[in-house]
């Protein structure tokens, strides 16, 4: 979970993601702090005493989403990840749901990706409306064959990820990426709740700046990319004469 500025949804996200798992499976909470400037630090500090499961990082300076969610998969100890966002509009109680789902759709060795679908949005007119048109032209241009590439709520492997190309704001074209890799992306219907708390460090303006620029370079790699099927060779035995 990377977090910048969340002082206030940090305790009811960490209690909401044990009591949704604590009887469910053996997990790890890694939330990585990307230098917020408010509370979120001094929280996390005092909450590590309370939650053992919790693993808090930080990074000195601003390094944005996509790197905050790097930085804790690459020091996750588990096979599988799950994101969510920090903001407490991903619901912690859909997880148990998306592990079901996992285990009902994972066969075999291609990889996969289970992307949370917010079919019910509980955000402003504004932000429903540029999402619905961002995740259109996505679409198109990429085929990636996703309702909802924004929700921060989604299941895959740890290897899976660090096999992906990384660049600032890859958490956006997640399965893309997936897709380009000859993996495969099921979406999974899970709630949206408002925020409550905190205020948003996205806009319609610097969402739209930065992903025009992405998109042409994740259609570069689509375009570059080539997934062959890899087969054993086997050894020739030998025809001895009787």
């Amino acid at each position: 979970m990377p977090v910048h500025d969340e002082a206030d949804n940090i305790e009811l996200l960490l209690d909401e993601i044990h009591a949704a798992l604590t009887d469910e499976t053996t997990f790890e909470v890694i939330v990585v702090d990307d230098a917020s400037t408010d509370e979120t630090p001094r929280r996390l500090a005092a909450l590590a005493a309370r939650f053992p499961r919790l693993r808090a990082l930080r990074h000195r300076t601003n390094a944005g989403q996509s790197t905050a969610m790097a930085t804790a998969i690459r020091a996750a100890t588990a096979p599988l990840v799950v994101t969510l966002d920090g903001d407490g509009q991903n619901d912690p109680a859909d997880i148990p749901a998306l592990l079901g789902r996992w285990a009902s759709e994972r066969a075999g060795q291609q990889p996969l990706l289970l992307a949370g679908w917010r079919t019910e949005r509980r955000d402003t007119w504004l932000r429903r409306l540029s999402s619905r048109v961002a995740n259109a032209v996505r679409g198109h241009l990429l085929g990636d064959r996703t309702p909802d590439t924004g929700c921060g709520l989604k299941l895959f492997e740890r290897a899976t990820f660090l096999a992906l190309p990384y660049f600032d704001h890859m958490h956006r074209f997640l399965p893309a990426l997936v897709l380009r890799m000859g993996g495969r992306v099921v979406s999974v219907p899970v709630r949206h709740r408002p925020r409550l708390r905190g205020r948003s460090h996205y806009g319609v303006l610097n969402r739209l700046g930065v992903g025009l620029v992405d998109l042409l370079g994740v259609m570069w790699l689509r375009r570059r990319a080539k997934v062959p099927v890899v087969e054993a060779v086997e050894p020739e035995q030998e025809v001895r004469d009787a």
